[in-house]
This record gives structure tokens, sequence and C-alpha cells, in this order.
């Protein structure tokens, strides 16, 4: 479904038809003039939700550290001399 685009020098769209359209599963694309400028969507239970639980090490080797991660800056670092 594409998205609704409004512009909003030409509309006098109210929030609350924006959210019964958002909440509808409209998608809105506010512009200024032929400039898109903001996009509406719905925000599902599922992202918003605090109690979903993290999964450990559902990501496993995706990053990695060296091991001198923690060690200090070379005197070169601070000097912009490298």
């Amino acid at each position: 479904m594409p998205p609704l685009n409004i512009d909003v020098n030409q509309s006098n769209i109210s929030i609350k038809e924006l959210l019964s359209l958002v909440l509808a599963g409209k998608e809105i694309v506010l512009t200024d003039g032929s400039i898109p400028q903001a996009r509406l969507i719905s925000m599902s239970s599922e992202k918003i939700s605090s109690s979903q639980s993290r999964i450990a090490g559902l990501h496993s080797g995706a990053i990695w550290t060296s091991e001198d991660f923690d060690e200090p800056l070379p005197e070169d670092f601070w000097t912009g001399n490298l």
C-alpha cells in the first residue's frame, strides 16, 4: 500500500484524523510542497513492549574487540601528528 502524501501547506487535517489513518494501517508522509519532511507510521505493541526480553548470544561473533582496546592512545593521536 503506497503512503498517503499530505502537503502541510495545503492541508487542514487534524492530528486526530492523522492518528485515525495511521492506526488503520496507513503510512503518511508529510511534505513541504513536494519535499518529504516526516513519515508517520503506527507503533506496534511488539515494538513498544518493555516486557519483551532480549536473547543473549543472538548475534554471537558479530562484534569483536581488539586486545589493545583499553590501552592508552599514543601521544601522536592527541597532537594530530598521525
